[in-house]
C-alpha cells in the first residue's frame, strides 16, 4: 500500500490515502461503474433494472461520481447529480428483493477485478464492506415516504462508516 507520513512534533505519523486515492481516483471509479453495470446486465436476475429503455444516460457517471465521493473524493455527486435522500428515494419502495442485494455486492466485487483496481486485500476488504452495508441501507426503505429528508451522503473510509462531526459538513 502506499504510505504517506505526517511529521508533527517530530513524531512520524502514518497517513493513509483515501479508499478514492488509492484505488486510482477518477478514473478508477468510472471503469468501476462500466465494469458494474456491464455485470449486471449479465446477470439473469439482476439485469431488469438495468435494462429498462427509461433508464437514465447519466447512470454510469453518476453511480461512479457517487461511489467516489463515498469513497474519499470530491462531492462531484453532490454537486452536480443529486443528493442522498433521492438516491434513497429512487432505490426505496421495491418490495422484497430476495437475493439481489448479495448479486449487486458480488457483482461489485468481481466489478472491481474487471476495472484493475488494486487487489490488496484490506482494500478489497473495505469495498465489500461498504458495499454490503450500501445494499442494506438502501433496502432498509420499504417506502419512499420512510427516506428522511435532509439524508446525508455517508463516507466510507478504511475503519468503515465515517459518522459526520459538528466541525465537517455532511
Amino acid at each position: 500500500m502506499n504510505r504517506r507520513y505526517l511529521v508533527c512534533s517530530g513524531q512520524a505519523e502514518e497517513v493513509r490515502p483515501s479508499l478514492f486515492e488509492f484505488a486510482g481516483g477518477e478514473q478508477a471509479f468510472q471503469a468501476l461503474a462500466v465494469a458494474h453495470h456491464a455485470r449486471c446486465l449479465a446477470d439473469a436476475e439482476l439485469n431488469h433494472p438495468f435494462s429498462h429503455a427509461d433508464l437514465n444516460p447519466q447512470h454510469v457517471p453518476r453511480l461512479a461520481a457517487y461511489w467516489a465521493e463515498v469513497l474519499g473524493g470530491p462531492p462531484v455527486y453532490s454537486s452536480r447529480y443529486s443528493d442522498q435522500t433521492a438516491m434513497l428515494k429512487q432505490h426505496a419502495g421495491n418490495g422484497e428483493m430476495g437475493d439481489l442485494g448479495r448479486r449487486f455486492v458480488d457483482c461489485f466485487v468481481a466489478a472491481a477485478d474487471d476495472a484493475g483496481l488494486p487487489r490488496d486485500p484490506e482494500f478489497r476488504a473495505a469495498l465489500r464492506a461498504y458495499m454490503a452495508w450500501a445494499v442494506d441501507d438502501v433496502l432498509s426503505y420499504p417506502e419512499k415516504d420512510d427516506v428522511p429528508h435532509g439524508a446525508i451522503t455517508p463516507h466510507w473510509s478504511w475503519d468503515g462508516l465515517q459518522r459526520p462531526s459538528a466541525h465537517q459538513p455532511g
